[in-house]
């Protein structure tokens, strides 16, 4: 088995973890599983085969919200203190979470079989999920075991070009001013215009 990418070893291992504010990411959970939720039950009424009115959204089929409501909370939350307990930022915080979410949703039924049920297929989906990138083509970052904040630096970082690459190719001025910068352009309108600058000195001697 070859050795893995000193960089992404380096990550792994040596990574400080970042504690996450679960209280808000609850919060987004509900607003964004009550926004979804509204939505779905909007549709579902509009589908009824009797006219139930506008408020048939909250009335009829306003369990569809609470249960919406309930899983993104839940999943959210729970997600974020498994990672603050386990001091730990990888795919098992989304197991947990997706696991009492999926639970949280079939709380309504009572039965312990369908609790578990829901519980187990969420979470095996949005691991699955999770443990590809979060997205259906698979991990896209190229170093992989990164957050958001890392991968970007590490691209910010592999892609600045040394200062003396940008010097040579644009030349000085405009705003690209390298070490003893200064120094040479005061040489350079010497030369040119036989005009001596001195340096001014902001601080009063």
């Amino acid at each position: 088995m070859a050795n893995p990418h000193p960089i992404q070893k380096t990550l792994v291992e040596e990574r400080p973890f970042h504690q996450k504010d679960a209280i808000k990411s609850g919060l987004h959970g509900a607003v964004v599983g009550g926004g979804a939720g509204l939505l779905l039950s909007a549709v579902q009424n509009s589908l009824a085969k009797h006219n139930v009115g506008a408020w048939g959204v909250f009335t009829r089929t306003g369990g569809t919200i609470a249960g919406l409501t309930a899983l993104t909370t839940v999943y959210s939350f729970s997600k974020d203190a498994a990672a603050n307990l386990r001091e730990k930022d990888d795919f098992w915080n989304t197991t947990i979470g997706s696991f009492l979410g999926g639970a949280t949703l079939a709380l309504r039924t009572g039965r312990m079989p369908r609790i578990l049920g829901y519980g187990a297929s969420f979470a095996v989906v949005m691991t699955a999920y999770d443990y590809a990138g979060n997205s259906l083509r698979g991990k896209t970052t190229e170093v992989s075991g990164m957050d958001e904040y890392e991968r970007k630096e590490y691209l910010r970082k592999n892609r600045r070009r040394p200062i003396d690459e940008t010097v040579a190719d644009l030349g000085e001025g405009r705003g690209i001013e390298p070490p003893g910068y200064e120094e040479r352009r005061r040489e350079r309108l010497k030369e040119k215009y036989g005009v001596e600058i001195k340096p001014v000195s902001a601080l009063a001697e």
